[in-house]
Order: structure tokens, then C-alpha cells, then sequence
């Protein structure tokens, strides 16, 4: 996709330079944005909380991109699109899990379920309760980390996990720089367009286990 090597580059040794989103005016075709919560920042890990969250998914690709050549992933929620450039080169698992997950519609009417402003929003799982979903390798699969990819700002895309080496299909995208995270989560992207959906979703009003009392959802995905 042409606009994405537009306003994201990296080189051979990791650097990466990334254009800021140029638009911060809400969308007002999608959902409005609630007050936010006060909750405390904490590690994005499985939850115990229970949903009954339904969601429709597809296991077929309807996509012509390999997904392990996939260079970037089109989120479209219901607060607006969210544009991602894939660290392929430097975590190559991580971000061929993350593509066919979407290339296979895996990632189709699921919801964000934990939300903390300030800090991050995760999502991923197809349960909608923060316990589920499994990787493309058949359950977990271990962590990749680089030394040039860190949470040192926002938009950052990062796998949610319950440990070490515990990756599967849950993600979160952060809000500002959370450094504590760097060592622990693989870092294997970052949004290049659409940063004031991201904040937008970040600030919606949540109840308990940091959960929106509206729900926030990916409506479909689109792998480039």
C-alpha cells in the first residue's frame, strides 16, 4: 500500500521513522465518544471476567497477500479505521500470527475488552472475556523481541499475554509510553494512521475489569 511506505520507512537496522497522525477531529459517522474512567494502570494479561460476547468469524482468507509478507493491517472499528505497519523483518512469527488471525477474519465483531486510559487498549480475543483465544500455531507460542523495538510511545501494538512465552491471539495498542513492558511483551508494530481513533477508543467510559459499558469493536480487518 502506497500510503503506508509513505508515512512509515525502517532500515536495515531497525530505525524506523513514522509520521504523526495529521487529523485529531472526531468522526462523527462512527460512535461518540464517553467520559473516562480512573482505573490504574496494570500489565496486559488474561482476565477471570466472564462475557457472553457472540461473534461471527470466518476461518477462510479472502485476502491475495501472503501473511507472512503482510507489511501492514487495516483495522476497522466502530469508532473509525486504524492503520498498522508490521514489524515483519524483526518478529516474523509474531506478525504472521497476527496476519492470519486477520487475514482469516479471526479478529471480525470481537471487541475490546479491556480498556485503561492512558495506558493501553486490548483486544484479540474472540470470547470477548480476556481468557480465550489461541494463536495460528495451535495454542501458545513464544516471545520475539528485538532491541530496537520498545513501548516508548503511543500506538505502539504489543502482544497481551499470562507470562512468559504465552502469546496467542490477544494484542493491545498503547496510549503513551509504558517502558515497564519493554523485556516482558513483544513489541511487533505501530499505528501509522488513525491515532485519534486509538485515543478516541481510549477514553470511553468503562465499568468493572476496566471494560467499556459500551461496547468497542473491530468490525473487520484488511491485511496490505
Amino acid at each position: 500500500m502506497n500510503k503506508l511506505k509513505k508515512i512509515f520507512k525502517h532500515d536495515h537496522s531497525g530505525k524506523e521513522t513514522a509520521a504523526s497522525s495529521s487529523s485529531a477531529a472526531s468522526s462523527s459517522q462512527y460512535a461518540s465518544t464517553p467520559a473516562q474512567s480512573n482505573s490504574a494502570a496494570a500489565a496486559p494479561a488474561q482476565s477471570n471476567y466472564a462475557s457472553t460476547q457472540p461473534t461471527t468469524q470466518s476461518s477462510t482468507t479472502t485476502s491475495t497477500v501472503d501473511p507472512a509478507q503482510a507489511s501492514g493491517v487495516l483495522l476497522t472499528t466502530n469508532y473509525g479505521p486504524i492503520t498498522i505497519a508490521l514489524y515483519k523483518d524483526q518478529v516474523p512469527k509474531t506478525t504472521r500470527n497476527f496476519a492470519t488471525l486477520c487475514a482469516t477474519h479471526k479478529y471480525d465483531n470481537v471487541i475490546f475488552h479491556r480498556i485503561i486510559p492512558g495506558f493501553m487498549i486490548q483486544g484479540g480475543d474472540p470470547t470477548g472475556t480476556g481468557t480465550g483465544g489461541k494463536s495460528i500455531y495451535g495454542g501458545k507460542f513464544e516471545d520475539e523481541f528485538d532491541s530496537s523495538l520498545v513501548h516508548s510511545a503511543k500506538g505502539v501494538l504489543s502482544m497481551a499475554n499470562s507470562g512468559p512465552n504465552t502469546n496467542g491471539s490477544q494484542f493491545f495498542i498503547t496510549l503513551g509510553p509504558t517502558p515497564h513492558l519493554n523485556g516482558k511483551h513483544t513489541v511487533f508494530g505501530q499505528v501509522v494512521d488513525g491515532m485519534e481513533v486509538v485515543d478516541a477508543i481510549g477514553s470511553v467510559r468503562t465499568g468493572e475489569q476496566d471494560r467499556p459499558v459500551k461496547d468497542v469493536m473491530i468490525l473487520k480487518t484488511e491485511i496490505f
